[in-house]
Order: structure tokens, then sequence, then C-alpha cells
């Protein structure tokens, strides 16, 4: 019941101010966010790298107004593949991307996205790692999806996201999971209306598990992006099913939850990734986090009184 409202202040300016101002913000979103700098951001890799796991790295920020806003964006990221480049990192390392900082809501915004996201895509390769696109929300989706597609043709390690709340998900699985595709698939964080998207929790799953059976079955490489130990166990059932070998898909969560269930999917021989996202501009992030698990927002909330 919270979330739809938490989501709803993600967008909120008056909001914005208040969360960033609470006492006990700070504490919170340490929790999820890496740092603020490439420089802070760089010692996690390589922990991670040292406890087996990989890593996809989000530069947060996504209220881009602006043309020369989505080229700071872009060269934020640039800046990111030469410093993993620098530490022979690349390998262990891969990022995530929203068009949306690349100018996708801009006038002639697809255009203006996959301009700026194309010479991000094309460093990752020079450096062994690769782009994944995030998803947003459904109105985005037609656009991420052809630029996608366009990238994967000089490309075709460029990963997608996909949704399972989304009515069109099992579709998109469908038509993604060809051989040589990497997809992610994850609930969604996004406030949809009842017209695209299943409201309730159990159909989500449902939907979840349908869709990770597809992309299991399919020829493609399936990243499963969930901190469920229901679906965890589930993935991996249907991963056996299908015949592939623990290498053969991966699993993703977010940093700073379930830190020990990284590290013992890893020491069972799975492919873990970590999402870590750092930067600055961490409202729109924090806010999906806090709407995304009820345990998240009661944290933010003792954080709130103790520190008051």
């Amino acid at each position: 019941m919270l979330g739809p409202v938490i989501l709803a202040a993600s967008r909120s300016d008056k909001m914005r101010r208040f969360v960033s101002a609470a006492p006990g913000t700070k504490q919170v979103v340490d929790r999820f966010i890496a740092g603020e700098t490439v420089d802070q951001v760089v010692p996690i890799v390589e922990d991670a790298a040292d406890k087996g796991l990989e890593v996809t790295l989000d530069v947060v920020g996504e209220d881009i107004t602006t043309p020369a806003q989505a080229e700071a964006a872009r060269d934020a990221y640039l800046e990111l593949v030469e410093r993993l480049k620098d530490l022979d990192l690349g390998p262990r390392a891969e990022m995530s991307v929203k068009l949306s900082m690349f100018g996708q809501a801009l006038e002639g915004g697809h255009e203006l996205a996959l301009a700026n996201v194309r010479p991000v895509v094309e460093a990752a390769a020079a450096i062994g790692t690769t782009v994944t696109l995030d998803a947003e929300d459904h109105t985005t989706l037609d656009s991420m999806f052809a630029i996608h597609e366009e990238l994967r043709k000089d490309f075709p390690q460029t990963g997608c996201v996909i949704q399972s709340y989304l009515f069109r998900t099992e579709d998109d699985a469908r038509r993604l999971s060809a051989a040589g595709s990497r997809v992610r698939i994850v609930k969604g964080a996004y406030k949809e209306p009842a017209s695209v998207a299943y409201q309730d929790k159990a159909e989500i799953d449902k939907a979840y598990v349908r869709i990770t059976r597809i992309l299991m079955e399919g020829e493609g490489y399936p990243m499963i992006g969930s901190h469920d130990p229901r679906l965890i166990a589930i993935a991996q059932e249907l991963g056996r099913r299908a015949g592939r070998k623990l290498d053969e898909y991966e699993f993703q969560m977010l940093y700073g939850i379930r830190s020990e269930e990284h590290v013992r999917l890893a020491a069972e021989g799975h492919r873990m990734r970590v999402y870590t996202a750092y930067g600055t501009d961490w409202y729109g992030y924090f806010m999906r986090r806090l709407a995304e698990k009820p345990a998240n927002l009661l944290f933010f909330g003792r954080s709130i009184l103790t520190k008051g």
C-alpha cells in the first residue's frame, strides 16, 4: 500500500528537500549508495572482486532537463570506463544506464539518447565489458528496446532489463531470449496503472516465474534480479531443468541488501553480480529502494527518530 505513495514522492521537489534534510537520511543513503565519486566506488569494485563477486555500476541521476546535462551524464560514464581500464577491472564490472539520463525525455530524445549512450557502450566494449539498459516506466520502453536493438548490431553483448509487473513482458521475454542476448528480469519499481501492469504482489511473482522460465529455456543469458529467497530457489530449479550450467546465468542483487547472500551464492559456484549505484543525485534511486521493500522504509524511519 505504501509503495505507490513513496513512488509519487520520488517526483516531488518538496519531499526531496524534506528527505535530504532529515537527520537520519545520510545513514540510510549510505546503505544503498556506494559513494558520490568514482574514487569512492573503485575500492568497492575491488573488494567485490576479492570475494568472487562481479558488479554492475550505475551513476545515479534521472532528472535531466537539458542536452548539456545529458552530455554530462555520458561523460560521467566515460570517466568510469577510464578508471576501470586503468585498474584492469573491466572484466569484473559492467555498467547499467538509464536512458532518461542520456536525454530520452527531451525533444528528439530517442536520437539524443542513442547518440549519447553509443560512445559509452563502445568504450565499455574496448575494455572487455558491456552495458545493460535499465527499464524505466512503461512509456519509455519502446524507445529503450529500439535503442537496445540498434546497439546490438555493433555490440551484441549489450543487455537490457524487463519487468515482471508489466503485462507486455512475457512477449518481450520471448522476443529477447534468442542466442547471444543478455536479459535482466526484475519485478519493477515504477508506479504503473492497472491498464498496463499487475497490481497484486502474488500476480507479479507468478509472472516473474513464468518469465524466468522463458529466459532459462531460451538461448540467451538470463540475469535474475531478485532478493526474494523463494524466487531465487525457483530460478535455480528452472535453470537445472533447462540444463543450464551455473555460469550460464547469473543472480543480481542491490548493493547493501542481503550482502551475506551475495557471498553464499558465489561460493556455490553461481555468478553473482552486485548492482552498485553511486553519485550525488541519489534521491529518485533511493526512494524506489524504499518503495520496493517495507523493511527499508522502517529502517529509514528508525534512523530519523534516533537521529532527530
